[in-house]
This record gives structure tokens, sequence and C-alpha cells, in this order.
């Protein structure tokens, strides 16, 4: 197996968060500054009414990622402790971040996009389209912590 994988950013978060947070993220608009010579992949992009942002929760620290196997999600100790790849916590071995988000606009290399859970300077690895009949799964389930949430 490969040991390292390189990633480079695409853009950059703009938001009005600039401290991680938990919660109010639905109604947040922010931009997302595409660098400017793959401001041109965007194209067709503006047609989906939702995109994937996928990005690097910069602000964690490398200390707990590289032994942390176990969480409360959300940070809430009443919930049982789950393993990390069983919740959406950044204490992970990459903290990589994952959102659909509303696309509300584009103008050039620049997007705006609504509940992007992610803070000003975050930096942006890649954009995908949502595609309800590729990802949406009718009969999905989750673990019943996540539905009490």
């Amino acid at each position: 197996m490969q040991e390292t994988v390189a990633v480079k950013p695409i853009g950059v978060v703009h938001s009005s968060v600039k401290e991680p947070r938990k919660e109010g993220w639905e109604d947040l608009e922010s931009t997302i500054v595409v660098q400017d010579r793959w401001a041109d992949a965007l194209d067709g992009i503006e047609a989906f009414s939702h995109i994937f942002v996928i990005y690097w929760m910069h602000l964690v620290s490398e200390g707990p990622r590289e032994t942390t196997t176990h969480v409360h999600p959300r940070g809430d100790p009443q919930v049982p402790l789950q393993g990390v790849f069983a919740t959406r916590s950044p204490v992970r071995p990459n903290p990589i971040g994952l959102r659909v988000v509303a696309l509300l606009e584009r103008r050039g290399n620049v997007l705006r996009v609504r509940g992007l859970d992610a803070i000003d300077g975050t930096p942006v690895l890649d954009l995908k389209p949502y595609l309800f009949h590729y990802d949406g799964v009718p009969e999905s389930t989750v673990a019943d912590w996540v539905q009490k949430a």
C-alpha cells in the first residue's frame, strides 16, 4: 500500500465563521474561491442545484488524529463511544470534510453556497455535482444515536 498521498487545494472557503463550531451551518452562506487555473473546470456546474464540497479541516491538530480511534459523536458524552469511521468527527487520520451544499451562484471562479460547515480559510480539495439518482439512497439507514440527535 502506498504510504503517502499528496493532495493540493483547488480553492479556499470564505465565510463569516472564523472558529470551529458544532451547529448553525444550515443557513450559512459562504463562498468558495477556486484558483484561477481551475476556473474553466467549473464550466457547467451552475446547472446543478447542489454540489459536494470536499475540504481539508486544517485546524484539527495532528496529535489526536494519530491515536484516536473512538469519539463521542458531536462531543456529547451521553452518546456512546463510536469508531471515528462511524462518525463525521474531524478527529480522524485524514481530516477530510465532505458536505452536500446548495449552489446558489457561480461568478467566474467564485461559487456562492449555503450550508457549508467549513470555516473561513478552509482549503477546498475538490468539487463534485450531487446526482440524486446516483448519490441519493432512499433505503438507507442510520445508527440510533443519529436519529436521537
